[in-house]
């Protein structure tokens, strides 16, 4: 066994207190002085950096198109991807109305998001001016042919990695030990690789099985900032400044994306998923990895020289972002270098995606609750990626036998982009500021749009996938918080109260991209160049992002008794019982409903009054009422199994009347 030396084990220690204690020195002194006068020494990582591969050898996809492009094939890697978000990086707004206020709030924090937003920026070299504004036109091409093909597998494979990419490894000052935050490493000299055998293009391709799985996603998909730390209570707290940060273990660091390791922690990537066909395109069954449902399988030739292939790999990379590809296509619109058409396509696979992202079904509860389960069928939470202004949510319109509206839950307002969101479950990732953290920059503590200096997590309230487990989520920096969600449960429950008149339920799961405030925020907050504005104007000419349908389903309602827990028809002893119990607290709350006579979403003394004017059997007798001091009537023969239910309800009508007291 390895010996502990302890006074070596005090030495850390105390390093590790006096790092945390320079930290909040240097960090609250700047309150009101943003922004934090960070450097790009707070934001080095290992892997590829600037001035590491050459530029020249990174051809663009116009070059590639001379082999890869007019196949025949819907599947055609240029064509697919040149309607994909990959292919429009650095072209996008939002991305750069979110760089401006990032920089505003925290110097140079801006390389670390073009990373991976515009990665041929490191090639180039742009990316070390933080705010965009050297990027040249082959950078904006975003996430390219070359750039995704030249990349090596940071962990090398003996007999599996080609091994030029020992070299290449070795060459770099530090190798990633970590998959995300853009810790890429690059082929210096732009040699290709991809995963076939049998591939004989006319330039050199190393066969690298790194390019089928899902760590080479994971190298974006996986964000925290590093500039905030977790400490070992939980809690997360700025690093000193100018800097690196002290681990690259994603889980270190304050979550900002966690996608690739919600999948990691998923059923899918323990042996992966048989989801019947629902994702992988011609070639669907088991789901396992990124690629087999962002890169479904279609009939087709890579190259226009090639053979062709029952499962070749789609480059739509296809998620749930279509407004981003809408207002893209907007700005634009006058620009050679945009090929609408295939905007157009994008934007479908995007809408189509989101239709296979969720499954949702209705089932009409005793007592007048409609209960909604929403699925998700994906491999990470839904939703998952990017954690500002995405969202979805259950709404829910009841009516009667004429088709009259009587009440509707998760409703929205497409003029004025407002949703109510009482009464229904919306499910995002919201992140704030600490007291620690308002003290030192000045803002106020709480819920917040200043991401990059975010240090809490407020909310998450996203449905895990399939195989979740509490621990491992929170453990990776991902937890569940606002919703409990047991382990394996990869699906939620809403509950609704529905009017005695109701006769059918139309029920939607809606997705969002972006809010009003978050829009809104923005703008107002963005005092560095035009994007906030001009994201908020694209925001307005293209119907303010309005939802999305992932999934809907109608139900006929039936007859109901309010009241009536047990589905049997009647209030009787039984539902006496799980009133009082509700009436108490003593039960979940989301299984009351049936005991709320006037749909007000609490269960207290006024329900308690019409649960007695509901009850069934002989004509009752004067009863005190304890929680309101009035006679009301009750059962007049009370065998033991009524006075045990009386009892029960009294005691907990009375000890509601003595809290309220």
């Amino acid at each position: 066994m390895e010996r502990i030396d302890p006074k070596a084990n005090r030495r850390a220690h105390m390093r590790l207190v006096l790092a945390m204690a320079l930290a909040q020195v240097a960090w609250s002194g700047l309150a009101g002085a943003l922004p934090v006068p960070a450097t790009l020494r707070d934001f080095h990582l290992s892997g590829t950096q600037v001035g590491d591969a050459h530029a020249d050898a990174f051809q663009s996809p116009q070059q590639c198109a001379a082999c890869h492009a007019q196949t025949g094939s819907s599947a055609e890697p240029l064509a697919s991807w040149k309607g994909s978000l990959m292919a429009n990086g650095g072209r996008d707004p939002l991305f750069f109305a979110q760089l401006a206020t990032a920089n505003q709030d925290v110097a140079n924090v801006g390389y670390f998001c073009l990373r991976c937003h515009v990665p041929m920026a490191v090639v180039s070299g742009h990316a070390e001016v933080a705010d965009g504004s050297t990027l040249d036109a082959r950078d904006r091409e975003g996430v390219d042919c070359h750039f995704c093909h030249a990349m090596v597998d940071p962990r090398y494979q003996p007999g599996a990695s080609p091994p030029r990419d020992l070299a290449v490894l070795d060459a770099l000052d530090s190798v990633p030990a970590h998959t995300g935050n853009a810790m890429f490493v690059l082929d210096p000299d732009g040699v290709r690789r991809g995963p076939r055998t049998d591939a004989e293009p006319s330039h050199e391709l190393l066969v690298s099985p790194y390019h089928r799985s899902s760590a080479l996603c994971g190298t974006c998909h996986d964000v925290g900032n590093v500039a905030v730390s977790r400490q070992a209570d939980g809690s997360y707290r700025y690093n000193a400044l100018d800097t690196p940060p002290e681990s690259e273990d994603l889980a270190s660091h304050f979550p900002l994306e966690r996608t690739f390791s919600e999948w990691k922690l998923s059923a899918f990537a323990a042996g992966g998923v048989d989801m019947a066909g629902r994702f992988g395109g011609e070639g669907g069954g088991i789901v396992s990895t990124c690629q087999d449902c962002h890169m479904p399988v279609r009939e087709g030739r890579a190259c226009r020289f090639g053979p062709t292939r029952t499962d070749l790999r789609s480059h739509d990379f296809a998620g749930a972002s279509s407004w981003v590809l809408d207002i893209i296509g907007r700005y634009y619109a006058d620009d050679p270098a945009v090929d609408q058409d295939a905007l157009a396509v994008g934007m479908a696979a995007a809408n189509d995606m989101l239709g296979r992202a969720a499954t949702l079904e209705l089932q009409q509860d005793p007592g007048g609750m409609l209960r909604a389960r929403v699925i998700n069928e994906t491999g990470h939470k839904l939703p998952t990626g990017h954690i500002e202004g995405r969202r979805a949510w259950v709404q829910v319109r009841l009516l009667d036998a004429a088709g009259q509206l009587l009440r509707e839950y998760g409703g929205y307002d497409a003029m004025t982009a407002e949703l109510d969101e009482s009464g229904t479950v919306v499910y995002e990732m919201a992140v704030g500021l600490s007291d620690a953290a308002a003290a030192a920059t000045g803002l106020a503590p709480g819920r917040t749009t200043h991401m990059a200096l975010a240090d809490t997590i407020v909310k998450d309230t996203r449905i895990p996938p399939r195989g979740f487990h509490n621990a491992a989520y929170a453990a990776a920096g991902a937890p569940a918080v606002g919703r409990a969600y047991a382990d394996g449960q990869y699906w939620d429950d809403p509950r609704f109260w529905i009017p005695v008149s109701a006769a059918r339920a139309e029920v939607s799961v809606l997705y969002q991209t972006v809010t009003r405030h978050y829009i809104e925020a923005l703008r107002e907050t963005n005092q560095s160049d035009h994007w906030g504005q001009t994201l908020h104007d694209l925001w307005d000419d293209s119907g303010r992002a309005a939802p999305i349908a992932m999934a809907s389903s109608v139900l006929a309602l039936d007859v109901f008794t309010r009241g009536d827990f047990d589905g049997d028809g009647d209030v009787d002893t039984l539902d006496a019982q799980r009133f009082g119990a509700c009436l108490a607290g003593t039960t979940d709350s989301a299984l009351c409903g049936a005991g709320d006579f006037n749909g007000d979403g609490q269960i207290d003394c006024s329900d308690a009054t019409a649960l007695v004017a509901a009850w069934s059997g002989p004509q009752p007798a004067p009863i005190f009422d304890a929680c309101g001091g009035t006679p009301i009537r009750f059962i007049p023969t009370l065998t033991p199994q009524l006075l045990a239910a009386l009892t029960l309800l009294l005691v907990a009508m009375a000890g509601l009347r003595l809290r309220r007291r």
